[in-house]
């Protein structure tokens, strides 16, 4: 068959290779690829690899320290541990320049996915209303991927937002603190879901409950942060290696692939790489292009082959992003209560407040605090450094994080174009993001209506200690080359093919019309096995 070429081994482009590798295609993926560090002490928990390791510090922490997250007001909660600071590893030559927005790029063997939490939420009708597609279309490509990745999940009171699919595993089991919050639920849940229109039950995550051929179920080492040593947490670099076992596969990494070359009746002929060590760049035939390299990547890969066939710089608009706030909070009856480090560390339950606008959903991940980096807490605290520890010591079990998440539509003004070089006439990448008309009232009302949620559950939220975060902190960028049921230049067929270059294909979030209040990754997945299924 034809060579298909894929760029990028993300979270989309692994997804699309498998279904399009099992269809007999010929598939070189390009990749700059860098890969991650093997697992210490795989069998070990979070606490006896403290006690076993030769210098736990290095670990937990890294050789110069970098892993900790210093006091800032301005900072985020959130550090990268040492162990996964290859996901944020950066090429030679990644250029850009920003206004009101703070990017994240990937550059590693199965890209940001390999640092996800793990949540899989569909995106129900409402949402998918300015996608050229139902979700009765898409649900057959949820399914697939819950059987491919393993998601736990049950039909609660969420299911209202989040459609129950085929192939859901049984649930992780809960933790303390997310067990008391789920039965304060159901104990107020008639003042929650009437008078906040508030819901809760358990997160959707791609986490295995239970064996699933190489990949052993969760055994709540709580090592979640630092990198799952078992593979119960699944990340695209599992698909990737699942893909490599195919005779038909050609993998390249090392390669970071700078723009596209096109013949004179617009169709693409090959994707042109640098090395990342350095050196002549390389062509790579394509009988079919697809860019999976993420919205910001894929779209700059764009904006220069355009560049270099017509001399044109053209702006891409429509970029998306998912406000996230997170609020910190307190649960009252826990304070004093000894916390469990052996179980799982991410999220467990979900909170979803519906609005008047459908598309309005506000969409709340609930982590409760067992063995994450605790120091960005202690030190945004409002007392002194002695206080905080005593507090912290004494209310570890009943400390939780609510992550909020606010829909984004695509606006003129957001968008990504390239500045050249007079001289050199090299190019960066150049990201334009301004907020939504009333984004602060929303932000607000969002604030509030979660205090209000978590003080009928029996907690409290510290005051000054909710954390607004940039925009392109979330890493839900999308939009910059929307489907569209009308062809028009910059978008794309209702199966990612572009409308300027008829056997380019784009499967990553820039084709997403509109950004949800979801994590995107799990419909990333689906929506490009999707592609493949029905336009190969």
């Amino acid at each position: 068959m034809d060579r298909i070429v894929i760029v990028g081994s993300g979270a989309s482009g692994v997804h699309f290779a498998l279904s399009v590798l099992r269809k007999g295609y010929d598939v070189t993926l390009l990749d700059v690829g860098y890969p991650k560090t093997p697992a210490v002490n795989p069998d070990d928990s979070f606490t006896n690899l403290k006690r076993n390791l030769d210098d736990p510090v290095r670990y937990f922490l890294g050789a110069n320290y970098e892993g900790v997250v210093l006091p800032d007001v301005e900072s985020e909660y959130y550090g990268i541990p040492p162990s996964k600071e290859y996901v944020f590893r950066s090429p030679a030559g990644l250029d850009y320049g920003t206004q009101g927005f703070v990017p994240l790029f990937s550059f590693a063997q199965g890209g940001l996915a390999e640092v996800w939490t793990g949540g899989c939420y569909p995106f129900n009708d409402e949402e998918l209303g300015d996608f050229p597609f139902r979700y009765d279309d898409i649900e057959p490509y949820y399914s697939e991927v819950a059987r491919r990745v393993g998601v736990c999940g049950t039909a609660d009171d969420l299911a209202r937002l989040f459609p129950v699919h085929d192939h859901l595993l049984e649930p992780l089991e809960l933790d303390l603190h997310s067990e008391l919050l789920l039965a304060a639920y159901k104990q107020r849940k008639q003042f929650l879901n009437k008078t906040l229109r508030c819901f809760l039950g358990r997160s959707r995550v791609a986490t295995l409950s239970q064996d699933r051929g190489a990949r052993k179920r969760c055994t709540y080492l709580g090592r979640c942060l630092w990198g799952c040593p078992t593979d119960s947490l699944y990340t695209p670099s599992i698909t990737l290696a699942e893909c490599r076992q195919y005779p038909n596969f050609t993998y390249v990494p090392n390669m970071r692939v700078t723009h596209f070359k096109v013949d004179s009746r617009n169709r693409v002929t090959a994707a042109v790489a640098a090395a990342v060590a350095g050196g002549e760049t390389q062509e790579f035939s394509a009988a079919r292009l697809v860019l999976a390299a993420g919205a910001l990547s894929s779209s700059r890969i764009y904006l220069e082959s355009i560049r270099r066939r017509t001399g044109e710089v053209v702006r891409l608009r429509g970029l998306m992003d998912n406000r996230q706030i997170l609020v910190p909070f307190v649960n009252l009856g826990l304070i004093g209560t000894a916390y469990n480090p052996d179980t799982y560390q991410y999220h467990q339950l979900c909170m979803g407040i519906e609005t008047d606008d459908p598309k309005g959903y506000i969409h709340g991940q609930i982590t409760t605090m067992k063995t994450a980096m605790l120091h960005p807490v202690v030190q945004n605290l409002p007392c002194d450094l002695k206080t905080a520890l005593f507090l912290v010591r004494n209310m570890h079990c009943a400390l939780g994080v609510v992550n909020i998440n606010l829909y984004d539509t695509r606006r003129e003004g957001n968008y990504a174009t390239l500045e050249v070089d007079g001289a050199s006439r090299q190019s960066r990448l150049i990201i334009n993001y301004a907020p939504a008309h009333k984004e602060n009232t929303r932000i607000k009302q969002s604030i509030r209506m979660i205090r209000k949620a978590l003080r009928k559950l029996g907690c409290i939220v510290p005051p000054g200690m909710v954390h607004i975060r940039p925009m392109g902190a979330s890493v839900h960028y999308a939009g910059t080359l929307p489907m569209s049921r009308k062809k028009s230049p910059f978008t794309t067929s209702a199966h990612c093919q572009s409308h300027d270059f008829e056997n380019l294909f784009i499967v990553d979030g820039t084709t997403f019309p509109f950004l949800p209040a979801k994590n995107v990754t799990f419909t990333l997945m689906a929506n490009a096995i999707r592609v493949a299924e029905e336009a190969f």
